[in-house]
């Protein structure tokens, strides 16, 4: 079994299969789907906390969605720290600064790839905050209840993706 943790890439299959068992835990032990976007929103309001205590207490959004280190936090946290133990324990672990499917189309200016990668990361948060969730919270949970907006929220993620895809890597 170890040795399968130490593979580069996983089955897609038994990926897929461990989020669903992820998913079905989730429901089990807390009663709430999977999703990440909420828990960004959260680390958000707890560093503007720290800055601008007022204004935090002052929004109707962190009255609904207090700025506390709930489930999603932690979950969040195990993604980055998962992440970075099997990309080490597969030998696969390097630091990139400019992908190189970027860097093939855009060049390998290091200012102009962090102001997309801020652009992209802002339309991204607020599609998520637009949506009432993100791909994983629709597509994994959202999609699992047979939720029609989730649907359609999916539906839109992927048009908008592979449009501005088709846009960028054309150009």
């Amino acid at each position: 079994m170890i040795e399968y943790l130490m593979e580069p890439q996983w089955s897609p299959y038994v990926a897929g299969a461990g989020i669903g068992i992820l998913l079905w835990l989730s429901f089990l032990f807390s009663n709430k789907p999977l999703g990440c976007s909420t828990a960004f929103s959260r680390i958000s309001g707890m560093i503007e906390f720290r800055l601008l205590k007022k204004t935090v207490d002052d929004k109707e959004y962190y009255r609904i969605f207090p700025p506390e280190t709930d489930w999603q936090v932690m979950m969040v946290m195990g993604i980055v720290i998962g992440a970075f133990l099997s990309s080490v324990l597969s030998g696969t672990f390097h630091i990139t600064l400019i992908p190189e499917t970027f860097s093939y189309a855009f060049g390998d200016n290091f200012l102009f790839r962090l102001i997309i990668a801020l652009i992209g990361g802002i339309f991204m948060g607020l599609g998520a905050r637009w949506s009432w969730g993100c791909t994983s919270g629709h597509g994994i949970s959202g999609l699992s209840q047979l939720s029609l907006a989730s649907l359609v929220a999916v539906l839109g993620f992927f048009i908008a993706g592979i449009s501005t895809a088709m846009i960028l890597y054309s150009l």
